[in-house]
């Protein structure tokens, strides 16, 4: 998959900004966030072949892009979700 396009960073961005006022209206800008939302793109984009790799055969083959997908957003809300 390719990187998000111009507007879906920055409609990113924008819902994170609506979510987390208190850290946009203290210390970060939104070129700030806005470029934490970039560089996060990125960096899903250039590690997906490593992570996929590290997925064990059975479920590498077996699950859709999709579902990896889902796995993975599990996986890295419970690890730094709210409370994390």
């Amino acid at each position: 998959m390719a990187v998000l396009s111009d507007s879906d960073r920055a409609a990113v961005a924008l819902q994170w900004m609506r979510e987390n006022r208190d850290v946009v209206n203290g210390t970060l800008t939104k070129a700030d966030v806005r470029a934490a939302v970039n560089a996060m793109d990125t960096w899903a984009n250039d590690n997906a072949s490593a992570l996929n790799t590290a997925i064990p055969t059975p479920a590498r083959t077996v699950l859709t892009s999709s579902q990896k997908n889902a796995m993975f957003s599990m996986v890295t809300e419970k690890r730094y979700g709210a409370g994390a």
